[in-house]
């Protein structure tokens, strides 16, 4: 009997050769489906996008501040579970709004690498996002130079360094940098400080404020009421001393002790007051004084004003006016008689003498000069000044100062204040603090006239016989207490008698005083406009 030799079946009737193959078809299917999904995925899902940084990649201090990192991508969901690093360590993240928040926290400066890592799985695939980025939040190193100029119209040359930096703008206006970080610019105006800012690549900015000095040129002048110029017997001998050379400028009134401005003032307060008197042309006295040689300053008697004190106080303004602790205005029975000092702490009166300080540089006015800018003398427990507040009766003065100078800087006119002798001693009785006034004025004058100081005052027996003793040791009082600011003293000279006779001699004395102290700017006083050209000698 033959017997047929029969291959082994699996289940199912495959043979394993059948088996094998089969096995190995569905392994390349598989293989070729999860291909196709890697495939597939990268395909229709974009890269991770990196929200939060500008372009090149640098956050500089600005953005710093406030940046806000996160990554997104096309199936955003995916991205809850990724792990996120900067240069190797883990970064905190928060999930919200279909994307991912990174947390990282401040960022010292410094080269980063940002490093995103989604796993998917077997079958998913992972995904990964590397960027470099920069954070520069340093700027660039600003030094100025000190800058002097000749005149507050220019022009002035600005000069530093500004290592690190990429641009710099002096006054606004763009500046060429040296290789070194060196720069250099002239500029037209000299006026209150010049911003300097330096730029660097990433954007960082640095400001700085170049300090510019402008001196005073030489000052010697003598003073002139309203009434006076228009008097050719007063005005004419002191354009005399201007065309001899003994003299370089005029110091005539804006407004006087009586609140009468001199001119036909357009300030608004001024006219409703009645105070613009129009006594003289202002423009063509300006005019007149500049043809025969000579600057002109403008004198403003400040806080003593009779016309705005009245006006005010009828028209229930009271806050206007310098007040008893009553109530009532102060000076009743005084040798200034009651509505005589207005309110420097009121908005009003403050505004009035920027207005006229403005005007009067806009004019022409190549000074202005404040007088009595102060408050009355007597003692501070009587006195009530509405406004002041926490303010002390000394800053307040000071703060208008300051803003008066800026105002008259832009148009080109220097200021000086008009001050008691004895604001270096005794400040508070006046409300004269020199040491801050330096700051804010181009020059101070003080009223240090032999006449007015007591006997004994510093160890000078009789001061009103010993011009020269008094006015060279009270001068240089104030050169001691302003040295180290970029003031100048500029004192008033006493050239009239009051108790002891002065003729050229005791003028001279005066002058020969200021100048052994380093002064050689002065002003001369008399009401009567009289004046001794024999103490004068020919400038320069």
């Amino acid at each position: 009997m033959w017997l047929s030799r029969q291959t082994p079946t699996s289940s199912g009737g495959r043979s394993p050769r059948k088996l094998i193959v089969t096995l190995l078809v569905a392994l390349a299917a598989a293989g070729l489906a999860v291909g196709t999904v890697f495939l597939l995925r990268a395909l229709s899902d974009p890269e991770f996008r990196v929200r939060g940084l500008p372009d090149g990649g640098v956050l500089n201090a600005e953005a710093h501040r406030s940046y806000a990192l996160s990554v997104t991508a096309g199936d955003a969901p995916a991205l809850k579970e990724a792990k996120v690093s900067l240069n190797g360590e883990a970064v905190r993240t928060q999930w919200a709004d279909g994307e991912l928040r990174l947390l990282p926290g401040s960022l010292a400066d410094g080269e980063y690498l940002l490093r995103v890592v989604e796993d998917g799985g077997f079958l998913t695939g992972s995904r990964e996002l590397n960027h470099s980025f920069t954070v520069d939040t340093t700027p660039p190193e600003l030094t100025l130079e000190d800058a002097e100029a000749d005149s507050l119209t220019g022009p002035v040359t600005v000069e530093g360094t500004a290592k690190g930096a990429s641009k710099v703008t002096a006054g606004g206006k763009p500046v060429k940098l040296g290789p070194d970080g060196t720069f250099s610019a002239e500029l037209r105006t000299a006026a209150d400080g010049i911003g300097v800012v330096a730029t660097d690549a990433a954007g960082n900015a640095v400001k700085r404020e170049a300090a510019v000095s402008v001196r005073r040129p030489l000052l010697r002048a003598a003073h002139v009421s309203a009434h006076g110029w228009v008097s050719d017997q007063l005005r004419e001998p002191v354009l005399k001393l201007l065309r001899e050379g003994k003299l370089n400028a005029v110091q005539l009134d804006v407004k006087d002790e009586l609140g009468e401005i001199g001119y036909a003032s357009q300030v608004p307060l001024a006219k409703k007051t009645g105070a613009a008197k129009g006594y003289y042309d202002a423009k063509q006295a300006i005019k007149e004084i500049h043809e025969a040689g000579g600057k002109v300053v403008g004198r403003i008697v400040a806080f003593r004003d009779p016309i705005l004190a009245r006006a005010s106080w009828q028209e229930g303004k009271r806050d206007r006016v310098i007040q008893t602790k009553e109530g009532r205005p102060y000076g009743a029975g005084s040798n200034y008689g009651s509505l005589s000092f207005t309110n420097f702490a009121n908005q009003d009166v403050r505004q009035y003498h920027l207005d006229l300080a403005a005007e009067a540089a806009e004019l022409g006015f190549d000074d202005i000069l404040y007088d009595y800018i102060r408050r009355p003398d007597g003692k501070l427990s009587n006195l009530s000044f509405p406004g002041l507040g926490d303010t002390s009766p000394e800053d307040s003065i000071v703060s208008l100062v300051r803003e008066t100078r800026q105002l008259t800087h832009r148009h080109g006119a220097f200021l000086g204040v008009s001050v008691y002798g004895i604001a270096t001693t005794r400040p508070h009785e006046i409300a004269q603090n020199i040491d801050k006034l330096a700051l804010v004025s181009d020059y101070i004058s003080p009223m240090i006239y032999p006449s007015h100081w007591n006997p004994g005052e510093y160890g000078v027996a009789n001061p009103n016989s010993q011009p020269y003793d008094i006015t060279q040791r009270s001068l240089a009082d104030f050169v001691k207490q302003t040295k180290g600011s970029s003031t100048e003293i500029i004192p008033w000279i006493q050239d009239f008698s009051l108790g002891v006779s002065y003729g050229d001699k005791e003028v001279a004395a005066q002058i020969r005083a200021a100048a052994d102290n380093g002064i050689d700017s002065f002003l001369l006083w008399n009401p009567a406009v009289r004046y001794h050209g024999g103490a004068l000698t020919p400038i320069g």
